[in-house]
């Protein structure tokens, strides 16, 4: 099993862009156990021949994750407008789909569900009212299958998301914590982020981003250790703060994601010698 110091590395199920097969060969080549594995095939027309496949697995899962189809990241404004459970015309068959990926989760004796929730936006009131009614529904569905909800960090600020999450005061509310998504979205620097998050923080996406230049558009995301994380730095910190979860290695960019995901595991077991 890959560690880096006392924390487990594991990959994300999504990055490697195949199916349970290739899914199973990747990680053993890379010598990965844990994997933070998409259920999205779990709660559509191949949920038995995709949860067979899972089942057969020794993988320890560090978490599920569910995404919403009405999603377009085709631009900053796109997934503004559509992204996670803010839309009126697809919450009813979003909340559906996060009950049964909850369903599937505890089925496979997994502690963590995530998902993007969103754009937290503190300056417009009904907004913000709708987006933690609506959270605390699914962390009401999570914790009644004896789960926790993990919101994935990114298109808010630290501070906005601490807010929102002091407001909702659930207890089955943390956080995973991608410190590329901040960059990407220009929302703030990770090292700063995890100070202020570190009580929410159960899980984390090992990703690096380049910041723009341009104000309104995405950043650039790039293998690990050549972005803006400062990801020593980064390690360093979550060590800090006393972080015990698990890193998963997520690459969602790039022409040889293998290629990428193994030379973050790699500097990630080195980083956990020193």
């Amino acid at each position: 099993m890959i560690q880096c110091g006392n924390w487990p590395v594991g990959v994300c199920s999504w990055s490697l862009q195949t199916d349970v097969s290739g899914v199973v060969n990747a990680m053993d080549k890379l010598g990965i156990e844990h994997v933070h594995l998409a259920v999205g095939p779990a709660v559509g027309p191949d949920a038995k021949a995709y949860l067979d496949a899972i089942t057969k697995q020794s993988w320890i899962v560090s978490s599920t994750m569910i995404d919403f189809p009405q999603e377009d990241y085709s631009s900053l404004e796109s997934i503004r407008r559509t992204g996670g459970i803010a839309p009126d015309d697809c919450w009813e068959a979003n909340r559906q789909r996060f009950t049964q990926a909850a369903e599937v989760t505890a089925q496979l004796g997994v502690r963590y569900i995530s998902t993007h929730i969103g754009f937290i936006d503190h300056t417009r009131k009904e907004l913000t009212r709708k987006i933690l009614s609506r959270t605390k529904a699914l962390a009401d569905v999570a914790a009644e299958k004896g789960l926790e909800l993990l919101m994935e960090t990114g298109q808010e600020t630290a501070v906005e998301m601490r807010k929102f999450l002091e407001k909702l005061n659930h207890p089955s509310v943390a956080i995973n914590f991608d410190p590329a998504n901040m960059i990407l979205y220009d929302k703030g620097e990770p090292l700063e982020a995890v100070h202020i998050l570190a009580p929410w923080i159960k899980h984390v996406h090992i990703k690096d981003a380049i910041r723009t230049n341009k104000r309104g558009t995405w950043g650039t995301e790039v293998p690990w250790g050549e972005g803006d994380v400062r990801t020593e730095e980064f390690l360093r910190t979550l060590r800090k703060v006393g972080f015990k979860g698990v890193l998963a290695i997520e690459r969602e960019a790039g022409s040889d994601r293998f290629g990428d995901i193994q030379h973050a595991a790699e500097i990630l077991t080195s980083f956990g010698k020193m």
